[in-house]
């Protein structure tokens, strides 16, 4: 288990990560969200050995992070980190030697993963010479070539079209259900949803949410209502507690404060013609990030 227990960084006098505390597990995939120069980066590195922490303490399975744990972790950052004059053979037995594999181990999952990936044909190729997608790629099956037992992913998804969002997708499910521990950051808040169960979003440094994310939504008290049909929009609008009502593609999206306001809403659209459809929703999770942090997650 990976234990983050009330850090802090400090640069100079500048607190860039403050009393942060969160917990993965083996098999999780966990969310760590913020906008730029929330933290996530210092927090990265902190986990990774990089940077020692001002105050508080690290672990990966009870020991402290150093020389004798980093073999154990993959971390796929947001910036290109390739060495684009090497071949990917070349890249991979670098990289891998850096993490104590052998060179035969090296290549045989190399082989592996290239297959896997769909470019086994540019094992031989410059990384110079391979499209920004197929880059993103390479960068990924450095991360995971070593198998590890804690992988931390930024932005994995840069440049990729949506087939190979799907194999890049379906690697991550398949690692933590073989018990990695996964920490994935995106602004894609939808590729949050999908993954990750538990999430923590920072504001300059310090936790402003966290907790399970099917709890988050539940407690968040504004919710979203869906409707089909020929209905007076703005006999809608004078409702109390109705905070818009917006036309998206054949329905209606009526957004309200809270539960209280589904039965005002539904007597107003029961006189309507030809409805299809009135659905309650849970707010999605940009919403709920653009009301804790005050903008949205966008580079």
């Amino acid at each position: 288990m990976l234990k983050v227990s009330h850090i802090k960084k400090y640069y100079d006098d500048f607190l860039a990560v403050d009393d942060l505390s969160f917990e993965v597990k083996p098999g999780e995939i966990f969310g760590l969200l913020g906008v730029n120069g929330a933290g996530k980066t210092t927090t990265f590195r902190m986990i990774i050995g990089l940077l020692e922490p001002s105050s508080g303490k690290i672990t990966l399975d009870g020991k402290p992070i150093d020389y004798s744990v980093t073999d154990k972790i993959g971390f796929l950052t947001e910036e290109r980190s390739l060495l684009t004059k090497l071949t990917v053979l070349e890249q991979a037995i670098y990289y891998g030697v850096l993490k104590g594999m052998k060179e035969e181990d090296i290549e045989r999952r190399l082989d592996e993963l290239l297959e896997k990936f769909k470019i086994a044909d540019y094992k031989n190729k410059k990384i110079k010479e391979l499209s920004k997608g197929n880059q993103q790629k390479v960068q990924f099956i450095m991360a995971i070539i070593n198998n590890p037992k804690l992988l931390i992913l930024d932005e994995p998804f840069s440049g990729l079209d949506p087939f190979n969002v799907e194999l890049f997708k379906d690697e991550i499910k398949e690692m933590a259900s073989n018990g990695s521990m996964i920490i994935f950051s995106s602004h894609r808040m939808e590729h949050v949803e999908l993954f990750c169960k538990k999430l923590i979003v920072l504001k300059n440094g310090k936790s402003v949410l966290e907790g399970d994310l099917k709890e988050i939504k539940h407690k968040f008290r504004k919710k979203n209502i869906i409707i089909s049909g020929e209905v007076d929009t703005e006999e809608i609008k004078k409702i109390k507690g109705v905070i818009s009502v917006n036309k998206n593609n054949l329905d209606y999206e009526v957004k309200i404060a809270d539960e209280s306001v589904v039965d005002l809403v539904f007597k107003v659209v029961s006189k309507g013609k030809n409805i299809t459809k009135f659905l309650v929703e849970e707010p999605s999770l940009n919403e709920i990030f653009i009301e804790k942090v005050g903008e949205t997650y966008e580079k």
